[in-house]
């Protein structure tokens, strides 16, 4: 369908006050890479007219021609109107300065646990002088994570695995696309199935945590991701459950498990009450993740 562009938008700026305009009288949902009109309206209008994502501020005064405001409106309106999460529109997603490919077959990249492993994970990791050596990512999706441990950690090999062949289709593109072939695996199986005798220091998950009462209120945009790497039952610790019931068979002595499970603490808690959780916090939230020493497992 052909959207019609408003004749009285010619620059940059003017597209960009339009499109936060738009998107706050809609009451678009954010938290999938952005958390405001403004940041998400800047992304998608730099990258429609294939402009420096950093450089906002040159461009602003630019008279744009009636093809590139033909292209804005038309990306508003899969915004807006159809409710299209941004990272499915331009086809990317970013973690800090990586840049990941991704598509309606995976949930779209945000993590607490990037943001702890910014920082090497400290002083957890304090312990491993040369680093986790071998590192898992549980249902890594677009294997953001996988990747991102890598970079941070270059001595170690990371294995991913997802349930889903679709993600892991999805998670070869972004392994290619780093160069790390020869350092990330991906296996496709649920959870520890395909990845009998193998041992880490290391494990990650950003698994499902998604009550079923709060996927029935999911905004439109949340809806479009895959259910599957989302939803986790009636406390929404399914998933968080059995990977805490089977990491001690796949931590090395010293080793940590750190799962994210974002506003589930009290659930958490509940659902784990014999165990010394320790919860971490980021910059962006109180105890979106806990970590777990192999000792602690038993």
């Amino acid at each position: 369908m052909t959207v019609t562009a408003p004749p009285e938008l010619n620059t940059v700026r003017d597209w960009l006050r339009y499109a936060v305009s738009r998107m706050r009288a809609a009451d678009v949902a954010f938290g999938q890479g952005f958390v405001d009109a403004y940041d998400e309206a800047a992304y998608l209008v730099l990258h429609t007219l294939h402009l420096p994502l950093d450089r906002l501020e040159p461009f602003l005064d630019a008279h744009l021609s009636g093809a590139e405001c033909r292209a804005i409106a038309q990306v508003l309106d899969r915004r807006v109107t159809d409710r299209e999460p941004a990272a499915y529109i331009t086809g990317e997603a970013w973690l800090g300065p990586l840049r990941f490919k991704v598509d309606s077959r995976v949930i779209i990249p945000r993590s607490h646990i990037f943001e702890l492993m910014q920082d090497g994970f400290e002083p957890w990791l304090d312990d491993m002088a040369e680093g986790p050596g071998h590192v898992l990512d549980l249902c890594t999706g677009s294997a953001c994570l996988a990747i991102a441990a890598a970079h941070y950690f270059p001595e170690a090999q990371v294995d991913a695995v997802d349930l889903s062949a679709g993600a892991l289709e999805v998670a070869a593109l972004n392994v290619a696309d780093h160069g790390l072939a020869d350092r990330v695996e991906l296996l496709h199986g649920d959870l520890f199935a395909p990845l009998k005798g193998r041992r880490y220091g290391l494990i990650l998950s950003n698994p499902p945590y998604v009550t079923d009462d709060a996927m029935a209120a999911l905004p439109d945009e949340f809806q479009r991701e895959p259910a599957m790497a989302l939803a986790a039952g009636a406390d929404g610790m399914d998933i968080v459950r059995r990977i805490v019931a089977d990491a001690r068979t796949h931590l090395n002595p010293g080793g940590l498990l750190l799962v994210e499970v974002g506003h589930n603490q009290a659930e958490t808690e509940q659902a784990l009450p014999d165990l010394p959780l320790v919860w971490l916090d980021t910059p962006s939230a109180s105890a979106p993740v806990f970590l777990l020493r192999a000792e602690d497992l038993g």
